[in-house]
């Protein structure tokens, strides 16, 4: 459609304030923004409807509109309610780069204008499709009368004959067409969840095909500007890419007509309505995680923590009749910039540390039903903190294997999250046990925090660490300078490594096995399934190249401590 139909479409509350030689161009999608930069979600043509947060000076007007003619846009469509007018500075700036300007009535909302353009493009290009548009109001409800993404993917598959699923960051299952048939497997979305982040980390333009057992798919981002971040704020694009559901379809799209992707398009900017439905649905439950963390950080009466706990138990795990057990998960996301400084980001913690929480995997118990309603996550600088509430009855049953577990947390994330970060990012989580009381938060947050700092004392791009491996000696190993680390087990283990890669020995093997035997003869050889005389040779052999006596606890100790930190 053109910009000129627009315009004549009196129920959008158009307004032209500049670029009327350029009302022909043609429309080929919508995005809503309040970015200062939004050019890595355009691709041309859009129609870019923003309700100027961003703009906080006239000089925001010229980089803003620089951008837009830059990224090839059909038109900006301003809305007043923020300033009441368009800024003069901005449609100065608009008609210097030939970008077309409009401002929109106050009481039109952005969603009016999107469905419109929507339905338009849509109906032009492929008339088969005309009906999605027609559902996006039910794409916006919540209830019985809503259905979701569903929706749409269910035309997708009637229409088109295409099996699509809609999937996280990390894989996890957020909807699928009923021709879709049965969920995907946990291991192909993974796959797909991985090749989508590291095709977004890499700049290759969508939709990415990839082919996983043999079937190809393609894979279409389904955009949502970071809502944690003040507009004017500038925006960590790595921190974006974790944040993008992905649309999958079962089709190879490399040979497809420009309308037909054009369709696809516009159905992933549908399903973004969706998604900020359920954002915003996460937003009290924020917002009380919050408030307690506040209480138990500025070192509040427990009493007062204990009220507020019971103003969230009841949202958070709604007709319980007692009170809940919590746990505290920490988590830190550090992003390495080009000067090679720390950069850290507490929002794209947060965001991840909730996507983490939903996983199918993260949750042990009977209370894993529905783990959407438990998620309460704050972010606090640089770190996010989730506060996760355990039905009482329940973790008395069992109370340490109750709940969150460091090692199983990210069973079901660990390799698209690393796809996703990439060589630049490291995600590090720590869990604290369950705790029954107000009194038990400020300890459970001390807890997580520091085996948080354990996990990020390792190696790997994804780790997690729980209570249970705080033991006296893991307590020191992340305050241990780097240096003094390389140092230490370079002098206790390289002439073992060398050994080994010259004679294809196991003498490291063979010592992580003597150590967890407590120095066992016959447990170790028995394990490693050698004669006790092999073994009493191999561990002589280890002696002798270290200088070390492995029947002296404090050299065992060394070379324990070697290896862990390793």
């Amino acid at each position: 459609m053109r910009l000129r139909a627009l315009l004549d479409t009196d129920a959008l509350g158009l307004r032209l304030l500049g670029g009327e030689e350029e009302l022909d161009r043609t429309v080929r999608g919508v995005m809503t923004t309040d970015l200062r930069d939004p050019s890595r979600y355009l691709s041309g043509g859009e129609l870019v409807l923003t309700g100027l947060a961003w703009h906080r000076e006239p000089a925001d007007s010229e980089p803003f509109a620089r951008l837009m003619a830059a990224a090839g846009v059909a038109a900006v469509a301003a809305g007043t309610a923020e300033f009441g007018y368009v800024p003069e500075d901005f449609v100065e700036a608009c008609a210097r780069h030939r970008v077309p300007l409009f401002s929109v009535a106050q009481q039109v909302a952005f969603g009016t204008i999107t469905e419109h353009v929507v339905r338009q493009v849509s109906g032009e290009r492929a008339g088969d499709l005309a009906a999605v548009v027609d559902r996006h109001r039910r794409l916006m409800t919540s209830g019985p009368a809503g259905g979701g993404p569903d929706v749409v993917l269910d035309l997708l598959g009637s229409d088109l004959d295409l099996r699509a699923w809609v999937l996280s960051p990390t894989g996890r299952a957020i909807a699928g067409s009923a021709a879709a048939g049965p969920e995907l497997p946990p291991q192909i979305r993974t796959r797909l969840a991985a090749e989508h982040l590291s095709a977004l980390r890499t700049g290759r333009r969508s939709p990415h095909r990839v082919t996983v057992e043999g079937v190809t798919y393609s894979l279409f981002p389904i955009r949502s500007a970071p809502k944690d971040t003040p507009a004017a704020a500038p925006v960590d694009q790595r921190a974006s890419v974790l944040a993008d559901w992905l649309l999958a379809v079962e089709a190879d799209a490399g040979d497809w007509p420009e309308e037909r992707l054009d369709l696809l398009q516009g159905v992933t900017q549908l399903i973004s309505v969706e998604r900020e439905r359920r954002d915003a649905a996460r937003t009290v439950r924020r917002r009380l995680a919050q408030e307690v963390l506040e209480l138990v950080q500025a070192g509040a009466a427990p009493a007062e923590i204990a009220a507020r706990l019971r103003v969230a138990a009841p949202v958070l795990l709604p007709g319980l009749g007692a009170a809940p057990h919590w746990q505290v998960v920490v988590a830190r996301v550090e992003w390495t910039d080009p000067q090679g400084e720390k950069a850290e980001s507490g929002a794209v913690a947060q965001s991840l540390l909730e996507e983490i929480l939903l996983a199918p995997d993260a949750a042990a118990g009977p209370d894993a039903a529905e783990p959407a309603d438990r998620i309460a996550v704050a972010h606090s600088g640089d770190e996010a903190i989730a506060l996760v509430p355990l039905p009482a009855v329940a973790a008395e049953h069992d109370g340490s294997e109750q709940g969150l577990l460091a090692d199983t947390l990210l069973t079901a994330v660990r390799e698209p999250l690393a796809a996703g970060l990439a060589d630049d990012g490291r995600l590090a989580i720590g869990v604290s046990a369950a705790v029954h009381s107000a009194e038990g938060l400020r300890g459970a947050l001390e807890e997580a925090r520091h085996a948080r700092r354990v996990a990020a004392a390792r190696t790997g791009v994804v780790c997690a660490a729980g209570h249970q491996e705080l033991a006296s000696h893991v307590l020191l190993l992340p305050f241990v300078p780097d240096d003094v680390r390389r140092a230490f087990t370079a002098r206790l283990l390289d002439p073992l490594r060398d050994y080994d890669h010259k004679h294809r020995a196991e003498l490291i093997a063979t010592l992580e096995a003597f150590l967890d035997c407590d120095g066992s003869w016959t447990r170790c050889a028995s394990r490693l399934h050698l004669h006790v005389n092999t073994l009493r040779y191999r561990v002589g052999r280890i002696e002798q190249l270290t200088g070390r006596d492995l029947s002296r606890l404090e050299d065992k100790l060394d070379f324990f401590l070697a290896l862990r930190m390793s």
